[in-house]
């Protein structure tokens, strides 16, 4: 049934799931309603949902325009389970605000493939990568996309080489204003990010175990065979596929490296390895298959939620 009604792209699949997201984020903020009665939180809120659903429609619009799946809506269904699945990410600001820049980021790398204006992408996505490092350090090594793209479509331009560091100037001496005209010392925050950490027993609730334990074989099911299919792809998609396969693979780096883990780290793994779930799900021939994979998604998600609220 769910399988079926998002295998297409109508504008009435983002309405449901525009609703479902909001109303999950709903529950999950309303544990403590002390924010209601604060306007500079409640604006905090209302900000932070936006942001989500900006993000819902980014993976979308980078999914389909650059032809990453076929029509059909099942890389944004499964982003949203995502977060459905671990709660604590709709809560953690900087993270969703961290995440959202990545994908402008991505949006720029993969488009890089048209050869059309490919300098002004280049500094786009290393100053988006650099602004959401602001938020979350280890976004920094997301800067290996910005290279790895280089290598595949405009090597040959030394010009090309160096604008990473044009941006990295840019958002430095930004960073720096910012800093000195509010009067606090903005590099403690990132001093404390740099840090790294393998302490993964982080865990609060028996619950974000059990998440995290079946979220780790999920990912396995959708990038195996993901990584097998690259080659079969047309040619001038197996650049952006890659590309989708890097985006995954750092996003469980910064997972790893992160000082202060908690499984909220894990959304920077979310939109390529949605994409690579609906890449998935296409291959499968069996209608119940499919449904059988998204049913099951979303019970389990669904679960996980309820159990910690």
């Amino acid at each position: 049934m769910l399988a079926s009604i998002f295998s297409k792209t109508r504008p009435i699949n983002y309405v449901l799931l525009g609703i479902t997201l909001v109303l999950f984020y709903g529950l999950n903020v309303s544990s403590d309603l002390s924010w209601l009665s604060a306007p500079l939180l409640l604006g905090q809120k209302a900000g932070l949902l936006l942001l989500l659903c900006a993000s819902v429609l980014l993976v979308g619009f980078i999914t389909l325009r650059n032809t990453l799946t076929k029509a059909n809506s099942y890389a944004v269904v499964l982003f949203i389970l995502f977060f459905i699945l671990f709660p604590t990410t709709l809560v953690n600001g900087k993270i969703i605000v961290a995440n959202f820049f990545l994908l402008l980021a991505l949006r720029r790398l993969i488009s890089l493939q048209s050869l059309i204006s490919p300098k002004e992408k280049i500094f786009d996505a290393t100053f988006w990568i650099l602004a959401a490092s602001v938020f979350h350090f280890w976004c920094i090594i997301y800067l290996v996309m910005v290279f790895v793209s280089i290598v595949f479509h405009v090597a040959r331009d030394y010009r090309n080489w160096i604008i990473p560091f044009v941006a990295l100037m840019a958002v430095s001496i930004i960073y720096t204003m910012v800093g000195l005209s509010i009067g606090h010392n903005l590099f403690d925050h990132l001093f404390d990010d740099m840090y790294v950490s393998f302490d993964f027993t982080y865990f609060e609730n028996v619950y974000q175990n059990i998440a995290l334990s079946l979220f780790a074989p999920v990912a396995l099911l959708f990038l195996l065979p993901y990584v097998g299919s690259i080659n079969s792809k047309p040619l001038n998609l197996q650049a952006s596929h890659k590309k989708v396969l890097y985006s995954f693979l750092i996003g469980v780096g910064i997972y790893i490296l992160s000082n202060h883990k908690n499984n909220s780290l894990l959304i920077f793994t979310f939109a390529p390895l949605a994409i690579m779930g609906a890449n998935f799900m296409e291959a499968q021939k069996s209608d119940w298959t499919r449904e059988a994979i998204v049913c099951s998604i979303a019970a389990i998600a669904f679960f996980i939620f309820f159990a910690q609220l």
